[in-house]
Formats: C-alpha cells, structure tokens, sequence
C-alpha cells in the first residue's frame, strides 16, 4: 500500500475537479452505483462511455442522465461483461484514449449459472471479465491523461478464497460463499495490477473501491428465496443510500489525492456506512504469490495477455 495525503473528511461530489476533456468508462451504469457514478463525472465535464447489458434499461438510463443534467457528453454501449466476446467486441470499438475505466458492474449471489464460456457466473462477470477488460483496454489508458483504473468490490471479499479445485462450483456451490470469492479476486486483481505498472513503470493508477452497504438493486436481482426476502428488509433499515456509497469510487476515480495501490472504503462502523477513507484489504489478499497464481489463471481461462510494454 501506498502512503499519501489524507481522505479529506467527509468527500463529497461536490469535491470532484473539472473533468472537462476527460473520458471515462463506466460498466454497469445503467443503475445503481454505476449510474450516480456515470452522472457525477458527467455532471463535472467528462465524456462517458456507459455500458449496459441490457439495451433498454441502458437506453432509459442514458435518457435519464441527458434530463438530470444540462447538456452531458455521453455515449451509451453494449457490454456483457459475463461473456468474453463481448468483451473483446466493445474493447475493439475504442479507437481513442481511456482517462478512467470504472470496474464498477457485478452481480451478487445468484443461484448458480455458468457464463457463454462455461465459468460460474459470478466469477465470471465480476473478476473474468474486468480483468479481460482492463487488459484490452491497457494500451488506450496508457495514452490517456492520469489514467485510472477503478476496481469496485466488497467487504464479503474478506470471507473469500479462490476455489482452485472447485471453481465453478459444481461439486459445492453457495451464493453467498461464490460472490466472496469473485470479491476477494477483485481485490487480488486490483493490487496486483498496481504491482505490474509499478514495476514497468507505466504510469496507469490502479485503485480499489468499495460501496459499504448500499442499497442497489444487486440485492433483489440475484438473490432468490429466503436470502432475497431478507435483503430487501436490510436494505430499507441497514443500507445507506446509493448516492452516499458511490462516493468511494468517485473519489479513487477523480480526486488527485487518490494513488495506484489504495483501497477506498467508508469510514463508518465496520466499513458499512460513511464517506470515503483509506481502508485496509484482508491481509491474505495482499499475499504477491496468491495474486500472481490467480493472474495466471485469470490470463490462460480468458485468453488476455496483458503486455505492460511501449
């Protein structure tokens, strides 16, 4: 980790600099998170790229965000980060510089599917295709203006471990255990990036974020049964609001104080509430030799190799 100038206390939006000549990706915004990310960086100038699974929730998303704001420079594209061809296919659209790629889309604790490529989808979405991503998309960052990469996970990644032997779950499978370990490669992912451009001097930050406990619509869209039921009753008197939770990546994705390596999370209780503070990873997910073996997976299972060369 990284030291660095403090958090100032109690961030806000209203903090973010111009971003006018900026341009910035932002998976998964159609909702959530990723649309009051998406909207807060456009808000302060910056060109975003929204991408959508769903063509028309990202079209309502889109039309959303040109009547909140006053006249936003944004471009809505398709991805489906749980399949790698459409991940290859958006990444082969971008001909121009990449300021700042948000890893912010992800599904959590679904009963078990597997991907278009036959990885648990978890796994696949939240760590799989990010990683692809951002591999793809190296080059365009590196051309970019303080370029950034913003990984988004959880506090579950500290109950996480990489199922070498069971990956996609077929012998035992849990939605709560499998969204832990898709957190947790997050994590390994995010540091282990900042470890590569450091060493190959490629001037890229890579930063993880986290939300605490925020009300989103991950809770009702994966969760089925008993564990939704309960979802939504802590979502309406335990959950802080969306607006509040995506503070944390708005900060590792704009503020200047924000360094390749940190972790922003927030600074309430047990990281569930707050504004953005520097946060501490499991400490096993700042082991190099576990984050190398999971890169060296995550490389052979999507076919990206990432090349950190002029």
């Amino acid at each position: 980790m990284t030291t660095a100038p403090a958090v100032p206390a109690r961030w806000t939006a209203d903090d973010i600099p111009d971003q006018t000549g900026r341009t910035v990706i932002v998976t998964g915004a159609n909702s959530g998170l990723g649309y009051v990310t998406a909207r807060e960086l456009a808000r302060h100038g910056a060109h975003v790229i929204l991408t959508a699974r769903n063509a028309d929730k990202g079209r309502a998303a889109l039309d959303r965000l040109r009547g909140e704001l006053v006249a936003p420079s944004l471009e809505l594209r398709a991805l489906d980060l749980a399949d790698l061809n459409s991940v290859r296919d958006f990444a082969d659209t971008l001909d121009a510089p990449v300021d700042v790629l948000v890893n912010n889309a992800g599904i959590m604790m679904p009963p078990r599917t597997l991907s278009k490529q036959g990885f648990e989808s978890q796994f696949a979405t939240n760590h799989l295709g990010p990683f692809a991503l951002t591999g793809l998309l190296l080059k365009r960052l590196r051309t970019g203006s303080d370029p950034r990469v913003v990984t988004v996970t959880s506090t579950l990644h500290k109950n996480g471990a990489i199922h070498y032997d069971d990956l996609d779950g077929e012998r035992s499978y849990s939605p709560r255990g499998f969204y832990a370990q898709s957190k947790y490669a997050n994590v390994l992912f995010g540091l282990e990036l900042d470890r590569r451009l450091r060493t190959n001097a490629v001037q890229v930050r890579s930063i993880l974020a986290h939300p605490g406990y925020s009300a989103t619509n991950l809770q009702s869209s994966g969760p089925t049964g008993l564990l939704k039921a309960i979802l939504k009753v802590t979502n309406r008197l335990v959950a802080q609001d969306v607006e509040t939770g995506a503070l944390n990546q708005l900060y590792a994705a704009a503020a200047p104080q924000a360094r390749s390596g940190q972790f922003i999370g927030p600074d309430g209780r047990n990281e569930a509430k707050g504004h953005p503070t520097l946060v501490q990873p499991a400490e096993s997910a700042t082991d190099p030799e576990t984050a190398r073996r999971l890169w060296d997976l995550s490389e052979q299972l999507t076919g990206v190799r990432y090349d950190f060369t002029d």
